[in-house]
């Protein structure tokens, strides 16, 4: 799938596509490409987890912003497989983003902002798989970095969406989204409620490093428990 997705790009920059312009149906691309109309769909679907191209029955895939085809290089991880190294670095990666923004958050929450992220915790509960919990976890720390109101920091997000969900998908069980998962976004809105930025900032990492328990223990590196 990964490889179908670079030949995609490949095929817009060699054709000179840009945004408002079709890509070849999904009939067309299995046979450019060899390989199955799963394989194809996977792949769009990745494409438009990045932001590339907006698929829709009956229209096909549009390209809706070339920019995002380059900033996908700055993002090469393949996420089909989950590695204890991209999971670090992936986390790594939004714990400076994400810890580092509490006083942002703390000048601009308002009462609102907390009933919106709260709901979306809800939502998260009585989503019907794992995959749409997820997406509504990836939505409850989106809200949290749309706060600051840096778009740079959103968009960067966006493009690292797919990779975000599947180490939000890794391990998780229904039980651990009910209990743990829910409870940890709990206690970082009270942390921001009360303004406490020690206590936000290790809520905030300790909740990104849980899944580190997944990958079980590392051969002199013991795993960090959550």
């Amino acid at each position: 799938m990964d490889q179908v997705v670079a030949q995609i790009r490949d095929l817009i920059e060699a054709d000179g596509l840009t945004v408002g312009d079709k890509l070849p149906t999904e009939r067309e691309l299995c046979d450019r490409f060899t390989t199955s109309r799963n394989t194809v769909r996977e792949a769009m679907r990745m494409l438009k987890a990045y932001g590339i191209v907006d698929v829709r029955p009956k229209v096909g895939a549009t390209i809706v912003d070339h920019r995002m085809n380059r900033a996908l290089d700055i993002f090469s991880f393949n996420v089909a497989e989950i590695s204890r190294k991209t999971f670090d670095d992936i986390q790594g990666f939004r714990e400076l983003i994400e810890t580092g923004i509490a006083l942002h958050i703390f000048d601009a929450v308002t009462p609102a902002d907390l009933e919106n992220l709260r709901a979306i915790n809800r939502q998260m509960v009585q989503a019907r798989s794992i995959v749409e919990a997820s997406e509504y976890d990836f939505q409850f720390h989106t809200a949290l970095i749309a706060l600051t109101g840096n778009k740079s920091t959103l968009d960067i997000y966006g493009i690292m969406k797919p990779v975000i969900l599947r180490i939000m998908q890794r391990g998780k069980t229904r039980r651990i989204i009910e209990g743990e998962t829910f409870e940890e976004h709990e206690t970082v809105l009270r942390a921001i409620e009360a303004s406490d930025n020690l206590a936000y900032q290790y809520l905030m990492r300790t909740h990104l490093r849980a899944g580190l328990a997944s990958f079980g223990v590392t051969p002199g590196r013991p795993d960090i428990k959550t």
